[in-house]
């Protein structure tokens, strides 16, 4: 399709590119959170040279701010003076940690052919890039647009958002009354729309002994022991009973429509040397073990019973062991959420994602939580979609890249989208 809406994104190949590169130079790196002001400087000034009211906000106060790491926030305005509705992109601007195997510079935005790779190429600094040359076109294009546009990358989103969305819900940015639409470029691939995500709960789950002499083991009580009865437990029973449970929600991949459960971690005993010690460790029987438990749910679950069912497991390996005790500490939690398919903001990407690519929209809903989760809870505001450039499965992974085309392509969705409910 050509149009001079489209044909003004295509003439913008260059300048996507481009964009995309540099947002991939700055290394936004969460943890600890690096360079935060220095992407949203960045696009404040971008924005600001165009006519942008621009806002540059710390989230004070929030989890993981402080003077050395300070929490970071862009949010971006365009009005139109005429009384409409307004639409509102979000992107996170943080990166995870780059990890091992890579073959290109994780910072460098290289292109190859019609590849840009970089941590945040496609989780989700092209889908930012992709939502602001979108915005662009349309305004360069649409004279008599009503109502307003919003751009914000937000900070945090990959340690749950509270420095970033959750803060900026919590102070009315999200609102109803403010905003009435909502995408969210992540990474769901160009023809499809994620209307969601199931829930998770996340809790530590700490089983209790007594310290005692290695040699002696027997005048002590081993709570690695105990823990090793309660993975047990959970491997014979509690993964069988989550096998058997299937949403009707369209989560991708297909394994995920089914609740899981990951042990994130496990801890118990003495703590681990630093690193350089070459000494052996101290012989006495662990005293503490803790697990953390990542435990996502499904629609049709409720959160009470997903925690009831785990202190179930515990009460019976608790009545086959003496000395058995136990502590549970809540450390997050997220309900479900899933966006009608008759929204709005739905019904007006699908019949974009038609015309750009000659097919009908693929509806999705995430296994993980994003940013939905705070403008649904906090915001109450459910006219909201994650739509954006990019294969989820690329995101986290060493030598992450996103397709040029495949930005370009959404940034046409993202335009006609703007033009469908602003013209």
């Amino acid at each position: 399709m050509t149009d001079p809406l489209t044909a003004a994104i295509d003439d913008r190949r260059a300048a996507l590119i481009g964009l995309a590169q540099d947002l991939i130079r700055i290394p936004t790196l969460n943890p600890p959170g690096r360079n935060y002001r220095a992407i949203c400087d960045y696009l404040a000034a971008r924005l600001l040279a165009q006519g942008w009211e621009v806002e540059v906000i710390r989230a004070q106060g929030a989890p993981g701010d402080s003077d050395a790491f300070p929490r970071w926030n862009m949010v971006a305005r365009m009005a139109s003076g005429r009384a409409g509705d307004c639409v509102h992109f979000n992107s996170h601007h943080d990166v995870v940690e780059v990890g091992h195997g890579w073959t290109r510079d994780p910072f460098g935005g290289e292109l190859d052919g019609d590849r840009i790779y970089g941590r945040g190429a496609c989780d989700m600094k092209g889908g930012l890039a992709a939502s602001l040359i979108a915005a662009e076109a349309f305004l360069a294009t649409t004279p008599d647009w009503r109502g307003s546009i919003e751009i914000s990358a937000t900070a945090d989103e990959e340690s749950g958002g509270y420095g970033g969305v959750a803060w900026l819900a919590e102070r009315g940015y999200f609102a109803p009354a403010r905003v009435q639409h909502v995408i969210i470029p992540e990474p769901l691939h160009k023809d499809r729309i994620c209307l969601g995500h199931r829930g998770v709960w996340w809790a530590e789950v700490e089983t209790h002994g007594r310290i005692a002499h290695g040699s002696m083991p027997f005048l002590g009580d081993s709570a690695i022991r105990h823990m090793g009865a309660v993975l047990e437990e959970i491997e014979h029973h509690l993964y069988p009973l989550l096998a058997t449970r299937q949403t009707a929600m369209p989560v991708v991949p297909p394994q995920a429509r089914q609740s899981t459960l990951n042990i994130n971690s496990i801890h118990g005993g003495e703590a681990e040397p630093p690193e350089g010690y070459t000494g052996l460790p101290a012989p006495c029987v662990a005293d503490r073990c803790r697990i953390v438990l990542d435990r996502r749910f499904l629609i049709e679950e409720a959160v009470d019973d997903v925690k009831a069912e785990l202190r179930a497991v515990l009460d019976r390996v608790q009545s086959r062991r003496p000395g058995f005790s136990y502590t549970i500490r809540d450390l997050f939690e997220v309900q479900p959420t899933q966006t009608d398919r008759g929204a709005p903001i739905v019904r007006s990407t699908a019949a974009a994602i038609e015309r750009v690519l000659g097919q009908v929209a693929d509806y999705v809903v995430s296994p993980g939580t994003y940013d939905q989760k705070h403008i649904d809870r906090i915001g109450r505001l459910q006219n909201c979609i994650a739509y954006g450039p990019g294969l989820l499965h690329l995101a986290h992974q060493p030598d992450e890249w996103v397709g040029v085309q495949d930005m370009i392509d959404s940034a046409k969705v993202m335009a006609l989208v703007l033009q469908d409910l602003l013209s």
